[in-house]
């Protein structure tokens, strides 16, 4: 009871920073894991979509266009991606972050791994059922996406 009603009393500013880490992960999750199939891209793009502005919806579009999904899809891959840390810079707003992760693209004979190096500032906003962290990701951007090694699976 007593530890129930400590944590509940505690401010919630305190809590910011892991909140901050923990969104910016989820986004990277939902947005760079993907599976062959239609769906499940679509339904996590969806979901990364409502954790950001607009600059994300324009990487979107434009791996959209240069028919990256489409290839994910018809070649049979799978994407996931280890964030590997996030690092938030609480001493000016909006709050400038910056992601490092590890990409790996399974394909059938040959995983690929990639470092992933991405920006972008975090903005307080309303928490949702769909934004329980109270962020939204703004001016995102991929600053490295480059191979690592391949190996034969």
């Amino acid at each position: 009871g007593k530890s129930l009603m400590m944590a509940l009393s505690q401010d919630l500013s305190q809590n910011r920073p892991a909140e901050a880490r923990e969104h910016v992960r989820r986004f990277h999750e939902l947005f760079f894991s993907l599976s062959p199939q239609k769906e499940a891209i679509s339904h996590n793009i969806d979901r990364a979509l409502q954790l950001a502005d607009k600059s994300a919806y324009h990487y979107y579009v434009d791996f959209a266009e240069k028919g990256y999904y489409n290839r994910i899809i018809s070649a049979n891959i799978n994407q996931s991606i280890r964030v590997d840390s996030v690092a938030c810079d609480f001493n000016s707003y909006p709050y400038e972050v910056v992601t490092y992760a590890r990409l790996s693209i399974i394909r059938e004979k040959s995983v690929t791994e990639r470092s992933l190096v991405t920006r972008g500032r975090l903005l307080n906003s309303t928490r949702s059922d769909n934004n329980p962290h109270g962020f939204i990701l703004e001016a995102f951007r991929v600053v490295e996406n480059r191979d690592i090694r391949v190996y034969d699976r």
